[in-house]
């Protein structure tokens, strides 16, 4: 694939590495993305996504909200692919300082890495609006319909609806990693959801690196640019990492 051997160069050579990705990093595990042909906003519904995944709408039609984010925003039994593993592996030999991700599906988390600002909350998060009690998706998934809390609650994800704001906490520690890091991968996302997308703004050094399957509107900004599969790229860029004497799965050289 075009490019990745100048990734790896720069992988080998950087050690303040932070990863920026979105929903384009989580097709490779069979979670659909929102603007692709098949994605979300693509799908025939009686409100349209968007819509449906409002804070307005999650207030005013709980049930039609939690239908719609039961079907089609939660898959529990999606596993880390190899963009998720190779990432895992990069933070291990102390290359990667974090992964700042637009999705909610966990999987980072589940592959192994540890320092993850979930810019959009997580599936895996669930708080009774009433007290605040938390419950895991499991819970949420075992009861039908709009679920409740023992208390008589409704408990909402702890995920970024629209109409509402990102954890500023989340926002400014992804905005300090970013400032420090030497290297700044972005892949799988589109770069058009703000205030997400604007973080690279704040990225002030010279390997701003960009994998996308389509046109971004940073990619004249890019110092490299790699249209492809994120999973192919990072797994073979990452494969031949070595450092500290050992490579990057952890054998001899």
């Amino acid at each position: 694939m075009k490019g990745v051997d100048q990734l790896k160069q720069w992988i080998q050579e950087s050690d303040r590495i932070v990863f920026f990705g979105g929903a384009g990093v989580s097709t490779e595990s069979g979670i659909p993305d929102f603007r692709s042909v098949d994605g979300l906003y693509h799908q025939k519904y009686k409100y349209p996504p968007e819509m449906i995944i409002s804070h307005s709408f999650y207030i005013k039609n709980p049930e039609e909200f939690y239908r719609f984010y039961k079907d089609r925003m939660i898959f529990p039994d999606a596993q880390p692919n190899r963009a998720h593993l190779a990432l895992a592996k990069l933070e291990r030999q102390g290359k990667l300082k974090a992964v700042i991700t637009q999705n909610i599906d966990g999987l980072h988390q589940k592959a192994g890495s540890r320092e993850v600002l979930e810019l959009h909350g997580s599936v895996h998060r669930n708080y009774c609006t009433r007290c605040h009690k938390f419950y895991s998706l499991e819970e949420i998934m075992a009861q039908p319909g709009v679920p409740r809390c023992s208390c008589g609650g409704v408990i909402k994800p702890d995920v970024v609806l629209y109409e509402e704001g990102l954890d500023q906490g989340v926002l400014n520690r992804a905005v300090r990693y970013i400032r420090q890091a030497d290297m700044l991968i972005v892949g799988g996302t589109s770069l058009v959801v703000y205030p997400a997308a604007g973080l690279v703004d704040d990225y002030q050094g010279n390997r701003l690196v960009l994998i996308n399957k389509s046109v971004t509107p940073l990619d004249s900004r890019a110092d490299l640019v790699i249209n492809g599969s994120i999973g192919d790229a990072l797994e073979a860029a990452v494969s031949s990492v070595i450092t500290g004497g050992y490579d990057v799965s952890g054998s001899r050289r």
